[in-house]
């Protein structure tokens, strides 16, 4: 696979392959070519099936239901309400009338059709964002805190994340050759960062605050967190080799929380992300794209050869790797002052799905928040929205209209809710290997229920649940991580912590759906009977152990 791939991006004329003339045979029967479905990811979208009909589908001699996935950068989750607005009529014009919210802050349409795909991204690019480089073996959408704090730090978080997101942009005129009608350019444009096959694998950056490490920055390839004295920013320590992707019984892969490198300049973030990028690119393992990931780099030739690589790419010796500060996550939804007369609102959105439903119609009532009141819409790495830049005067008449609207507010969910994270899995995502956000409610409610049982329903404790283990809502670093095994099964890990600074591990494998809310409640039981003080579950699972654990658990199970 990875040497096809690789041959794919080498003979790819910077990104173009058979891309255009395949979505212009817009009826063709079947899915696309290897090689354009490849191709495509850089452009920001996957080619996908309803997985739920494609047996039917086939006994009935019918092609699978083909769509697409498009995914929308939107540099540190931000927004204006204009964009949000037009993003909302796309969902009706070529999705499925929803609009999803991801862990990374960016906003993704599904089941668009190829016959609809060009004018979908021509009209993303019109709002002034781009699909471009939001998938592929390229620098992702780059995050940062959502929280809109109108403070000098705030600030520039903000501005280094979209500096980063377009200064780190390929270069191929491809895209708009393809989807907005560029002119052609003739020959293929040469990659000065990426190179003619651009990365191994995909390559994400995050920049934070220790104050608030809600983009868990420790998951990322390369993150950025400010050192700052009395509000004023002194310089970011660098983190390099982190990453949440696996493959069950494949030990050489594992996910992996970055290491601190070194210490650079206020004004370093772009050369030093440059380099960390190049030294991905030259060193990756392109021979097996399940171990093509930079942390596989860093894990297996050390943080000095990293160090030293990185001396001689800035030219001077750099201050050696620093101790981590202490990271805290901090909570963003509800009511907050923003430091400039206005306020946010944060609202969680349940596995970012953002659509009217019976019960809430939570999609209307967020267009007439932005459409009324000039909110300016935050996607945040949790994947709930933040409104802001919202009058004081306007508070009362936009709870009224989320109430109207069906809407839940933070004080209407458990902390457990309100710190969970799912990805979309079935029926779309071909990695899929069970449900992901189809269960997600449920299963939350039923872990809830387990919690209350033993007095614990208020504890902050973060659940994450994935169809697979890859890892998309980063569940390894978290209290709790539900992964999906097979269908029906997962593998449950426990033993992180709430603000994303160690790894969880494994304590029971291929649990069905209904029985993991069972199979943790002996654990609930031996927290609130056995937690020291103020101790996190997350710290108390890992004082107990594995080994302590799995004894809790009736019948004794192993991971």
């Amino acid at each position: 696979m990875s040497g096809g791939v690789e041959g794919i991006k080498a003979g790819s004329a910077a990104l173009r392959g058979t891309i255009a003339e395949e979505l212009a045979a817009a009826e063709a029967p079947g899915g696309l070519s290897e090689g354009a479905y490849t191709l495509l990811k850089f452009h920001g979208t996957y080619e996908q099936f309803d997985r739920d009909t494609a047996t039917a589908r086939k006994q009935a001699g019918q092609d699978k239901d083909w769509g697409f996935m498009v995914r929308v950068r939107a540099p540190g989750g931000r927004l204006t309400g204009a964009q949000w607005l037009a993003l909302d009529a796309l969902a009706d014009r070529y999705a499925d009338s929803t609009i999803r919210l991801t862990t990374r802050g960016g906003v993704q349409f599904h089941t668009v059709r190829r016959g609809n795909l060009k004018a979908c991204i021509a009209d993303i690019d019109r709002a002034l964002l781009t699909t471009m480089a939001a998938c592929g073996d390229v620098v992702r959408n780059v995050v940062t805190s959502p929280a809109p704090r109108r403070t000098a730090i705030g600030r520039r978080l903000e501005e280094e994340a979209r500096g980063l997101s377009s200064a780190l942009l390929p270069r191929s005129r491809a895209h708009h050759e393809i989807f907005l009608d560029g002119e052609p350019v003739g020959e293929a444009e040469e990659e000065p960062l990426y190179g003619p096959t651009y990365l191994p694998r995909k390559f994400k950056i995050g920049l934070a605050h220790p104050d608030d490490n809600t983009p868990d920055i420790l998951t990322h390839d390369l993150g950025f967190i400010a050192r700052t004295v009395r509000g004023r920013l002194t310089g970011w320590i660098v983190t390099v080799g982190g990453g949440m992707g696996m493959t069950h019984n494949k030990p050489a892969t594992y996910p992996r929380l970055a290491d601190p490198i070194t210490v650079i300049g206020p004004d370093e973030v772009l050369p030093m992300a440059e380099a960390v990028v190049r030294l991905s690119r030259d060193h990756g393992d392109r021979t097996d794209r399940k171990h093509a990931r930079l942390k596989y780099v860093v894990a297996e030739r050390g943080v000095p050869w990293v160090w030293e690589r990185l001396c001689e790419a800035m030219g001077r010796t750099l201050p050696l790797p620093p101790s981590l500060p202490e990271l805290r996550v901090p909570e963003l939804l509800g009511w907050h002052a923003q430091g400039d007369g206005r306020l946010w609102l944060g609202l969680p959105v349940t596995s970012g799905r953002v659509a009217d439903t019976a019960k809430a119609a939570l999609r209307t009532a967020l267009r007439e928040v932005v459409s009324r009141f000039g909110a300016n819409p935050i996607i945040t790495p949790q994947q709930d929205i933040i409104l802001s830049d919202i009058r004081p005067r306007d508070r009362r008449a936009i709870d009224d209209l989320l109430r109207f609207n069906g809407v839940t507010l933070a004080e209407d969910i458990s902390p457990l809710a309100r710190w969970s994270l799912s990805c979309t899995a079935l029926p779309t995502c071909g990695q899929a290997l069970t449900e992901g956000e189809r269960v997600h409610a449920p299963m939350v409610a039923a872990v809830e229920a387990a919690l209350a049982r033993h007095g614990l329903r208020d504890e902050r404790i973060s659940l994450r649940l994935t169809g697979c283990p890859n890892g998309c809502a980063r569940p390894y670093a978290g209290d709790i991580g539900v992964v999906g095994r097979a269908p029906g099964l997962y593998t449950l890990f426990v033993g992180g912590d709430f603000n994303g600074t160690r790894l969880s591990f494994p304590i029971a494998d291929k649990v069905p759906t209904d029985s993991v809310a069972p199979t943790l409640e002996p654990l609930f039981a031996a927290y609130a009977a056995g937690r020291r003080g103020t101790e996190g579950f997350g710290d108390f699972c890992t004082r107990i152990g594995a080994d302590g654990l799995r004894s809790l658990l009736s019948p004794p199970l192993a991971a």
